[in-house]
């Protein structure tokens, strides 16, 4: 309205702020829009210039420039040239602006997606300048990613909340007027609605200084907190996170009521500055809106997972009228001279008048190309006829015979050449079947064509000789064979190509019967096609029907636009017009294309009666009509609409008559006409003198349509759908109107239902389907007492409407449009046209816009796509979609899923350039549509998501335990074998310390080989015998004490590549009494990356110095690492390549075993630095324990592919071997890098029967060897001898994974039941190990949902929500295991989901932490449970799993209990009050299209953020988003909040081969992740 001008007023600050204060309290709803109005009209009436007479409030529509090309009146009239005018309606237009203006009181603001500027179509690159702002910071420049729109929001001035009074899009804004009204500012900065393209512009360079101000405030109300989960070192600040010094006492709580207060915290309250989180912030904003009513009930889903069911709304509009009567058209007035048969006609017109024109067909030019007599006509068909039954095949066996069905396949501008095949089939008693011409042997549809032509069982296709040349041939000069297409042989029916019937043939013509004349194909919804069976005797009634409907005569001339080949074009344009000699004049869609005029021209040039055309060519005229002086429409009589049946093709006709009627076109001339493949002409307006009955118009009520209820126009005004008549029921017909589902129930008078027909001018069936011919062709409509309406069967027409008074028929869209959204109906065509409304209209085609549904979670969600203009920029596009969400909630009520928009002419066309909707659907459902713009609004939509869980309270203490059993249920514990039972001649028990046993080794069996190191060739690059390793150690002591001048205890960091050297400074630390902590080293490669996580660690571990190689040295002293970290902080650096000569004096030898042997450091998947003490009583045990579960002996051989750094892989690698005495052969996983097929080589060549390997090196395998086992099989490679092959793992075991492992290298000999997984964590590194003995590894399938609410319910596999979990191999001897509930620390009954509590002598003895703050971690390492058994300390895992006793029998000979590890606490999310693991969301997310290589997920703000890799083209990333929020829908009942598509390898993945999920989302928010494309769902 007038507002718009306010930013151009030169309004005083305290006005300005008075507007804020109103426009604040209306979005507050403290006033009602009247007073608002009322208000700020006062507040403004001073300042708006208002020229004498002129109101205000000037409508919408004048205010648009008048574009200088327009000339005629009908320009003027209208706002823009290029509006489609077949959808166009200046009341919905208005509507539309109006629902808009409603949106805008409620500030939506929608945050924009981020694309990488490849992928933004052909922008000017000024669009993108990113704004410096200042802040208190200094200046943040926008990134090279066009994340910049969040920053314009900040600094434009929001144009769309009409004269909210802050004027900044004038001059630069004093810094007082910036800071004036702050609160107001940010809470528009965030819920602000989007910012309006005319606007944006101008306002985007002013503002600065308001925006700096405003994002100062908002900076001092984020807030920081360390919070104490395990000793999480890892967030040390970097340079560029905001340290905010809060005032003294203020609270963040204590803002006025738009939380910003947490703008931008994480989850935790951790600030964070980021464009990124704060368009999270944004999407929270907008997504907290009050926008679902409360949920009432709910429907079960197969168990406890309840979804809501859609409640009736109370207050929904109901039928209230009388059931309706059958509606009988006028008799069938038989005519004297009529032909008993279509053919008859013909031979009657081709003997008596053969110098009639028939057909004039044009050319490209709009001149006569060709008149086709009816003496031609006839003689020709007649030559067809001959030669179609007596020229194919042989005599004995002809191809065709009377009643077989063959292809026409014509192109659209030789109607000539078709009306002389089709009737030549007429002739011959062979059933013809029109279809397109197949343009590539991949057309749209072309398939089902093929499918169709099949069932019909076509051998043989007419064409014509322009065509069969222009047809796709092989090199050899065949036609090819088209997909899905039967074997057809083309037969060319130019007359000099066929020959001649002899003098005695004559073609037998009868009387019309019940044989099939021809068959119409029809594409359905699901774009399967199907072949509608016309008989003899319905086509001549037809033709008859139609003649008396429109009063045709004998040689009138009719102008005819549309397709020759079906449906209103076939009926009049070759049918009905022979049986009346009329002259039809055929206007190509090739020439429309050049000139939209020419059938106007046409029609004035001959004078034409009637002309038959579609909404698109009167739009098309409309837009090309320039005061032509050759157009004159005074000789029509008859303005034939064949898509009148479109509720939307009112507009293209009122506005047609505007501008056509100085031209001589008269109203009553315009007859707009419904049809349907199945029931032909449905009913069509008579043309009539009587120039004073007006047609039937009805003003709908578009919210009672979506109840299918007729009221006419509601209170609102804005959502209403205007319908034109379709004039009467055909001569000879009988209506009724029935409701569209269950049984067919005729309606009451204001009720929409399907129309249905019974005439015998109808089809019959649908070739070869009985079933759908049943329900569609042969349906009995009821009344509501149950008695048929009549004993003749009707047909349904697929046509939605009523018939009104008078006996009128009004259709308001199509069932194939229908699309049933949480009960209520909407059409397809109604949400086009509210699109279309949208203003303004200058980025995407008016024509090239699809609508459809697909079904997500039991219920059909709204898909809108279309196709955007190559000059339209990211920004006005985004714009423009967010409007069209906006006004069809505004209209329809109703949120549409999906907006997308797809580049210029991608779309799958239709053979006549409309878009092909199934294809387009099929290719949305397989993501390859390649969007270049998409909007989801999932949360607006899905309103039936499972009931939030609410948690119970668990059982206390008071409950029922009795002995072993909790509430009725064993308790869920379990041990491995007791050590104190087993007999084993184990020589290293004597010792306490692994020092000892290696100096004990050294003099009993100095020569034995304890560790061979393989080099990526398979060669031995070193090895180490017992008393090499021992003298080799005793060096390093001397070193550690003489150069490094350490005390016993000092600790000392260990930075080595895998290898031997590393075994030998550990053992070395041991003899000097020192601490090792193993340190990967620096990537050589990647040095600034991966260097401050080894200088975190040697700072954390409190390293007194660092030994390493000479390499290393390095490395760390290279300018490279000085940019890194610095080098003046490093403690002393020992280089171990440089070793004293001299033996140590004494080697140390503790003083109890209790004391620390060494630090295990590992970064967590959360990324989470944690630091476990290993005294030496527990590392002896572990290797104890390890030894006597696989059988290790120093006869033995064990290859080791592991990194030696932490947890288990470091214990097999520098421990074991010294304990067992078994020959390690060790493989760096890193050289596998190089040489996949090194580790597997080595395992065969050293015959090795156990072998221990990571997920990471699985994965190597699986995919770097998948094609080479038969190359590697003719190497030798032979896995027979391997008995254990261990993954080490710390989390549920990969199924897929080691199942695609298993099966791979089944053909090398390799026993499947050797792969398994082993379990261990921070608190004990090794709790399951599969050893030697004992059951095989069972694997059950479990109920995913139950899962989510904590619960095991085990299920049949392949059952829907299943979930396969692997037992974590056998628990290790010595290790007792419990159940436990983590809130409640009691013990759980078996198969139930809890934490896993470890009790063991080789449990780590505590966190190594800096703060000195052990009281908070103490109860991970002696947790005792709340009640049962108080007394056992327990070590909890923070990992989640179940007990289940099994049928299996231990070594021992008792029943075996298997461990199910699930996932890590730590990592689960709690969404909707339920559990989810991520792994279980991203195996559904990489199942969801072939170009996803991997998957992460977090939660940011209660928001689930999915990350996919993408391997393949960035156009693919936008199919991705839609894909991903469907699959987790439907198996996870989550609403996905931010979809981020980046490159392959950008999920950071630890040496386990585990997703560092936290690392993901702290680049993501600190925007490091260069993302091809986040989409942010609304």
């Amino acid at each position: 309205m007038a507002d718009r001008s306010l930013d151009s007023l030169a309004l005083p600050l305290e006005v300005r702020a008075k507007l804020a204060e109103l426009d604040l309290e209306l979005s507050e709803g403290d006033i009602t829009q009247k007073g608002y109005e009322k208000k700020k009209s006062k507040l403004l009436g001073a300042y708006l210039p208002q020229p004498p007479g002129v109101e205000a409030s000037l409508p919408q529509e004048r205010r648009t420039p008048v574009t200088p090309s327009s000339s005629s009146r009908y320009h003027r009239r209208r706002s823009s040239g290029s509006r489609d005018e077949r959808y166009r309606s200046d009341v919905h237009t208005e509507a539309v602006q109006a629902a808009l203006a409603k949106h805008k009181e409620r500030k939506m603001a929608v945050p924009m997606p981020s694309k990488r500027r490849s992928l933004v179509v052909q922008t000017s690159m000024d669009a993108y300048t990113p704004p410096v702002i200042q802040c208190p910071q200094g200046l943040i420049r926008g990134a090279r990613r066009l994340n910049t729109e969040l920053i314009k929001k900040y600094t434009s001035s929001g144009s769309e909340d009409e004269g909210s009074g802050q004027g900044d899009s004038q001059g630069t804004p004093s810094s007082s007027q910036g800071s004036l009204n702050m609160e107001h500012w940010i809470s528009r900065a965030i819920h602000g609605s989007t910012t309006s393209s005319t606007n944006s512009s101008s306002s985007t360079q002013s503002g600065g200084s308001g925006a700096a101000n405003a994002l100062a405030d908002v900076m001092t109300q984020t807030r920081i907190e360390n919070h104490s989960a395990p000793p999480d070192i890892t967030t040390y600040t970097t340079e560029h996170s905001i340290q905010v010094e809060r005032p003294q006492g203020s609270t963040p709580r204590t803002v006025p009521k738009y939380g910003n207060a947490e703008l931008m915290e994480t989850g935790d309250g951790v600030p964070v500055s980021s464009r990124v989180s704060a368009k999270i912030q944004q999407l929270v904003n907008t997504l907290k809106r009050p926008k679902r009513p409360p949920l009432r009930e709910f429907f079960v889903d197969d168990f406890e997972e309840l979804l809501e069911v859609q409640q009736p709304d109370p207050n929904q509009p109901r039928p209230e009228g009388a059931q309706m009567l059958a509606i009988r058209g006028e008799q069938l007035g038989v005519v004297t001279n009529w032909p008993p048969s279509l053919e008859a006609a013909l031979q009657r017109w081709g003997t008596i008048s053969p110098k009639a024109p028939c057909l004039t067909t044009m050319d490209t030019n709009g001149k006569p190309l060709y008149i086709l007599t009816y003496g031609k006509l006839w003689t020709r068909s007649m030559k067809v006829a001959y030669n179609i039954l007596h020229k194919l095949g042989t005599k004995q066996e002809p191809m065709v015979r009377p009643g077989d069905r063959v292809a026409l396949v014509f192109p659209n501008n030789d109607p000539a050449a078709f009306m002389v095949a089709f009737y030549g089939c007429l002739l011959a008693e062979v059933v013809p079947v029109p279809i397109e011409v197949p343009l590539t042997r991949k057309d749209a549809g072309s398939q089902q064509i093929g499918f169709l032509l099949g069932s019909c069982g076509v051998t043989v296709a007419l064409t014509s000789d322009a065509c069969h040349k222009g047809l796709p041939k092989s090199p050899t000069g065949e036609i090819l064979q088209f997909k899905g297409w039967p074997r057809l042989l083309w037969f060319v029916t130019e007359s000099k190509h066929l020959s001649k019937p002899p003098r005695d043939w004559f073609p037998h013509i009868k009387d019309a019967n019940n044989d099939t004349a021809y068959i119409e194909y029809k594409t359905c919804k699901d774009g399967s096609v199907l072949g509608v069976t016309v008989t003899r005797i319905a086509l001549l009634t037809h033709c008859q029907a139609l003649t008396q409907a429109c009063a045709y005569t004998e040689a009138e001339t009719i102008v005819n636009v549309l397709d020759f080949k079906k449906d209103v074009g076939l009926w009049h344009g070759i049918l009905t017009s022979v049986m009346n000699m009329m002259h039809v004049i055929s206007i190509p869609y090739s020439l429309m294309k050049v000139n939209p005029l020419s059938w106007i021209q046409k029609v004035y040039a001959y004078k034409a009666k009637v002309a038959c055309v579609k909404s698109r060519d009167m739009h098309w005229a409309l837009v090309a009509h320039r005061d032509q002086r050759d157009i004159n429409l005074t000789s029509l009589r008859m303005l034939i609409v064949a898509d009148g049946a479109n509720p939307w093709s009112i507009s293209s006709c009122d506005a047609f008559l505007n501008v056509f009627q100085s031209k001589g076109l008269r109203p009553e001339v315009i007859c707009p006409c419904a049809s349907s493949p199945e029931a032909l002409t449905v009913a069509i307006r008579r043309p009539t003198d009587d120039t004073n009955q007006p047609p039937g118009r009805g003003v709908l009520s578009m919210h009672g349509l979506s109840y299918g209820v007729i009221r006419v126009d509601s209170e609102e005004k804005l959502s209403v759908l205007t319908v034109q008549d379709v004039g009467m029921v055909m001569p000879g017909g009988v209506m009724c109107v029935v409701r569209p589902e269950g049984i067919p129930l005729l309606c009451r008078t204001d009720e929409i239902g399907e129309l249905c027909v019974c005439s015998i001018a109808a089809g019959t069936s649908y070739y070869g389907l009985s079933g759908m011919t049943k329900n569609t062709f042969e349906m009995f409509p009821m009344m509501s007492s149950g008695a048929p309406v009549s004993e003749y069967p009707f047909v349904r027409t697929g046509l939605l409407g009523f018939v009104g008074p008078g006996g009128m028929v009004f259709v308001v869209g199509k069932m194939d449009g229908l699309m049933v959204v949480s009960g209520r109906r909407h059409n397809a065509d109604d949400i086009v046209a509210t699109a279309l409304a949208v203003e303004p209209m200058k980025f995407v085609y008016r024509g090239r816009i699809a609508v459809f549904s697909i079904n997500v979670l039991h219920d059909e969600r709204i898909v809108i796509i279309a196709e955007q203009r190559p000059d339209s920029t990211e920004e006005d596009s985004f714009q423009w979609m967010s409007r069209v969400l906006q006004a069809i909630d505004g209209i329809h009520q109703v949120g549409v899923y999906c907006l997308a928009l797809v580049p210029a002419n991608t779309l799958p066309k239709t053979p006549l350039g409309g878009i092909h909707l199934s294809e387009t659907k099929q290719c949305f459902l397989e993501g390859s549509l390649h969007p270049c713009n998409v909007l989801m609004c999932p949360h607006t939509c899905v309103t039936n998501l499972p009931k939030p869980r609410q948690k119970q309270p668990e059982i206390g203490p008071a409950s029922v335990m009795v002995g072993n059993l909790v509430s009725g249920k064993r308790i869920a514990q379990a041990s491995g074998r007791d050590l104190g039972q087993i007999e084993d001649n184990d020589q290293g028990r004597k010792f306490m310390f692994l020092a000892e046993v290696l100096q004990w080794r050294a003099q009993t069996t100095p020569d034995h080989v304890l560790f061979t190191l393989l080099n990526s060739r398979g060669t031995i690059a070193n090895s180490l015998t017992c008393l090499q390793l021992h003298k080799r150690a005793e060096k390093i002591a001397v070193m550690l004490m003489e150069r490094g001048h350490l005390q016993d205890g000092d600790h000392v960091a260990l930075v080595y590549p895998p290898g031997i050297d590393l075994i030998a400074a550990f053992y070395g630390c041991l003899y000097a009494g020192c601490v090792p902590i193993t340190v990967r080293p620096p990537h050589p490669q990647n040095v600034s990356t991966t260097l401050p996580t080894v200088k975190m660690i040697v700072e954390v571990s409190r390293s007194a110095c660092v030994m390493t190689s000479q390499f290393i040295v390095k490395l760390l002293r290279s300018r490279e690492a000085g940019a890194a970290v610095d080098v003046r902080t490093w403690p002393p650096v020992l280089d171990t390549d440089d070793l004293p000569k001299r033996r140590p004096s004494q080697i140390y030898k503790p003083s109890n075993p209790d004391t620390l042997a060494y630090l295990d450091f590992s970064v967590s998947t959360t990324g989470m630095l944690a630091g476990v003490k290993m005294s030496h009583a527990a590392t002896s045990a572990l290797c104890r324990s390890i030894k006597l579960q696989c059988e290790l002996y120093p006869s033995r051989e064990v290859a080791i592919c592991l990194d030696p750094y932490c947890g288990l892989g470091f214990v097999l690698w520098c421990l074991c071997s010294v304990y067992s005495g078994h020959q390690s052969i060790l493989i760096p996983p890193s050289e596998l890098e190089i040489n996949p097929s090194l580790w597997l080589l080595a395992v065969s060549q050293y015959k090795v029967r156990d072998t221990f390997c990571s997920y990471s090196v699985m994965e190597l395998c699986t995919k770097g060897l998948g094609s080479q086992t038969e190359s590697l099989k003719t190497r030798g490679l032979d896995l027979s001898r391997v008995r254990t092959c261990v993954i080490v793992a710390e989390e549920r075991p990969r199924i897929a994974l080691t199942q695609s492992f298993s099966k791979l290298f089944k053909d090398l000999n390799l026993n499947p039941r050797a792969v398994s997984t082993s379990f261990g964590c921070r608190v004990n590194l090794a709790i399951c190990l599969q050893g030697t003995s004992g059951p095989d590894p069972t694997t059950v399938y479990v109920d995913m949902r139950a899962l989510r609410h904590d619960r095991v319910r085990l299920v049949e596999r392949g059952s829907p929500h299943s979930l396969p979990l692997m037992e974590s191999g056998k628990i290790l001897p010595g290790v007792r295991i419990i159940i436990a509930n983590p809130e409640t620390k009691g013990p759980l009954g078996d198969s139930h989901l809890g934490e896993i509590w470890v009790h063991s002598a080789h449990n780590a003895s505590g966190y190594f932490t800096v703060y000195g703050d052990e009281s908070l971690q103490s109860d991970h390492f002696n947790s005792r449970l709340s009640f049962g058994d108080t007394q056992t300390v327990w070590a909890r895992t923070g990992y989640l799993g179940f007990l289940r006793r099994t049928d299996l029998t231990d070594a021992n000979g008792e029943r075996h209990d298997a461990l199910y590890v699930v996932g890590a606490l730590d990592e689960a999310m709690e969404l909707r009050g339920m559990r989810y693991h991520p792994i279980d969301i991203e195996t559904s997310v990489i199942r969801a299209h072939k170009s996803i290589t991997e998957c992460a997920v977090f939660t940011w703000t209660n928001l689930l953020v999915v990350v996919v890799e993408l391997d393949g083209s960035e156009q693919e990333a936008l199919d991705l988003v839609p894909l991903v929020t469907n699959v987790v829908l439907e198996e996870h009942y989550l609403i996905v909040g931010v979809v981020v598509v980046v490159d392959v390898g950008v999920i950071p993945i630890n040496s386990r081969g585990e997703k560092q999920r936290m690392h993901l989302r702290d680049g993501f928010l600190a925007d490091q992740l260069d993302p091809i494309y986040v989409a942010y769902n609304m």
